[in-house]
């Protein structure tokens, strides 16, 4: 069955599921704006009605009128920020799993901190609570408070009107410095993070061997470039703040100036000077804040352009039906994969097939490519040519949570989640726990854990940190047999084991193969490749040779010594 990822804008799409907070904000702020009008008014009447009537009840009554109208505005204001960070929090309800999904998804050959996309969602989420977009929700509002002055006297208006285009023009010449210091600060910040997630993974290597002052120059490169793109981007900001709130005050002033002048012939009333000063006070006020938060407006702008960028392009895909459980046939037909910004395929044309319960060896030089085809057997990575296909089945048409309850995987590099040990064997699902003692028997791991301080419920740290890397080799081999799958990838199963983890792997293997179960080994190891039943040379990307293990073996021993074509997994 075809599958269809869904839209490119995919982003968008979530974000009108909260279109109803975003809606509710705008309509409190319609209300918080026409209440900002309570001012004016309230000057307007107290210098034309009040200070001429002297009519002291009505000032009592149009005072009381205010307050109210600002304790209705403070209450709004209060209650739209709150709707605001529902909002936020709703966001994060709806996208940020499926950010991490993309994440997920996304091919190892991309550089970058990965973490940072998450931080870049969290960037724009923040954002929604911030001070900037209240002004974001108020600026259209500024041309009806200049339709407002301009009922007052048109040339009290024309001035407003004039006023608002200066500082609208300013605004944009604030984008126009800000935005390149700001953009060069935001490469060189996902570069060093980059830089500093693997620097941490790898710590162990530079305190053995002296790297941390050269590490620390090379670290630091992209972090001064960083700052000082920060600090050119600070400095021009602040120099257009101060700038357009000069002009802000300046405009206040003098549109009482003209507004004098209109008084002294006769053209308008005191209550309308004063009241056009504090109107075009009101117009301006957003534009100045949305300058004033133009760094924060920016940045998230730009997290949510690479956040949609990551959406689009790591697209979910549904299947039109849920394929049923596999037997296990495995079938790669002429597999080419080129890597991103690399001219030459890692694998070039790979083709063969096994039946369900048997154990496929394969062995090569570095560099051969195997672990890059381990990783296309169990779906990782996409081909540019070429299938995989499982019970004749592509591989790249499941959906990742229904393929990856039918396959067992370890990769080269084991990874442990920071969680406990039933945990990480029973693949975090809930309310296993036979499962999981069911698979780390078949590992031959049961004993060992029972060993550990709080046997099952141990805490492996970062990484199975607490762990040797026997331990963490069979905890994770017990992963990849949990759940009696159809089909098991082992990327070198036994480079961290003794002889009694090889005699484990072994058994583990063979009983495997009695459950029918179709396993794939890439192995050095002879005690390993003596479990096998076919045997996949790989040289250079090419399938060299494809057979029975002995006739395989046989081949070898009378062309070159086994060990010029076997190594390490590359």
């Amino acid at each position: 069955m075809s599958t269809s990822p869904k839209g490119p804008d995919e982003l968008r799409h979530l974000l009108q599921s909260c279109k109803g907070y975003f809606v509710t904000a705008a309509i409190f702020s319609g209300a918080i704006n026409l209440l900002y009008l309570a001012g004016p008014l309230y000057m307007l009447q107290v210098y034309d009605r009040v200070i001429s009537s002297a009519s002291e009840v009505t000032l009592v009554m149009l005072t009381i009128a205010l307050l109210l109208a600002y304790i209705a505005l403070a209450g709004l204001d209060a209650v739209r920020a709150r709707v605001l960070t529902r909002a936020s929090i709703r966001l994060d309800q709806r996208i940020a799993g499926r950010i991490m999904t993309a994440i997920i998804d996304r091919s190892a050959s991309f550089g970058g901190a990965r973490s940072q996309l998450l931080r870049d969602f969290d960037t724009f989420r923040q954002f929604i609570t911030g001070a900037g977009i209240h002004a974001v929700f108020d600026l259209p509002w500024a041309p009806i408070y200049i339709l407002v002055i301009f009922a007052l006297h048109p040339a009290l208006g024309a001035f407003a009107f004039g006023c608002a285009v200066v500082l609208i023009l300013m605004a944009l010449l604030n984008e126009r410095i800000v935005k390149p210091p700001l953009i060069e600060s935001g490469e060189a910040a996902s570069r060093n993070y980059s830089f500093t997630e693997m620097s941490l993974r790898n710590t162990e290597v530079v305190r053995a061997m002296g790297m941390t002052p050269g590490l620390l120059r090379r670290w630091g490169r992209d972090r001064n470039r960083m700052l000082d793109r920060q600090v050119a981007a600070s400095d021009r900001a602040a120099t257009m703040q101060s700038i357009i709130r000069f002009l802000r005050l300046t405009m206040q002033s003098l549109i009482l100036g003209l507004g004098a002048y209109l008084v002294i012939e006769r053209l308008c009333t005191v209550g309308a000077m004063f009241a056009a000063s504090i109107l075009l006070g009101r117009a301006l006020q957003p534009v100045e804040q949305i300058v004033g938060s133009w760094r924060n407006l920016v940045s998230a702008r730009g997290a949510f352009l690479r956040v949609r960028e990551l959406l689009a392009g790591n697209p979910l895909y549904e299947t039109g039906v849920t394929l049923p459980r596999p037997k296990g046939r495995l079938v790669v037909e002429g597999l080419t994969y080129v890597a991103p910004l690399t001219p030459k395929p890692i694998l070039r044309g790979v083709s063969f097939e096994i039946e369900p319960g048997e154990v496929l060896g394969i062995i090569g030089p570095s560099g051969a490519g195997k672990s890059t085809l381990a990783r296309h057997i169990v779906g990782v990575v996409r081909p540019n040519a070429g299938a995989v296909r499982l019970d004749g089945a592509d591989v790249s048409i499941w959906t990742k949570a229904g393929l990856g309850q039918y396959l067992g995987y370890l990769p080269q590099d084991i990874e442990l989640f920071a969680d406990t040990v039933a945990a990480n064997v029973s693949r975090f699902q809930d309310g296993e726990d036979k499962e999981a003692i069911l698979a780390a028997q078949m590992a031959g791991v049961h004993e060992m854990i029972l060993r550990l301080a709080d046997g099952y419920d141990t805490q492996v740290g970062e990484g199975g940190a607490i762990l040797s890397g026997g331990y963490r080799q069979r905890i994770g081999l017990a992963r990849a047999v949990y759940g009696s799958p159809s089909l098991v990838v082992l990327d070198e199963p036994s480079s961290n084991l003794d002889s009694d983890g090889d005699a484990a792997l072994a058994d583990c293997v063979l009983q495997l193969k009695k459950r029918g179960t179709t396993v794939v080994i890439i192995s050095h190891r002879p005690a390993t490749l003596g479990v096998v039943d076919k045997i996949l040379v790989l040289r250079d990307g090419i399938a060299e040779m494809f057979g029975s293990r002995n006739e395989i073996m046989n081949r070898l021993t009378r062309a070159v010594p086994v060990h010029a074509v076997q190594g390490t997994a590359s």
